[in-house]
């Protein structure tokens, strides 16, 4: 049995003040159906951190998975680029 495709996003870490939990921003843009017009929208997500390793102003990129808690259904794939 094959399994469904999961969503991964990127975004920029803007807390690590939970235990082995962070929060992302996520940036998407798209275009107004009616303007025409490019629209920014930013949404935040908890992400599953195990190891504890990204930190605030981290680039990351985010992967879909099973229910962890009550808001957390992500977990933290990979560290794109650090934060100065």
């Amino acid at each position: 049995m094959e399994r469904n495709a999961r969503k991964v996003f990127s975004g920029i870490v803007v807390s690590t003040k939970m235990n082995k939990t962070i929060v992302v921003n996520v940036e998407r843009k798209y275009l107004h159906p009616l303007y025409k017009k490019q629209v920014i929208s930013h949404k935040k997500y908890h992400v599953h951190d195990e190891k504890q390793e990204a930190k605030v102003g981290d680039f990351v990129r985010i992967i879909e998975t099973r229910p962890i808690s009550k808001t957390k259904f992500y977990r933290l794939q990979k560290i794109v680029t650090k934060a100065k």
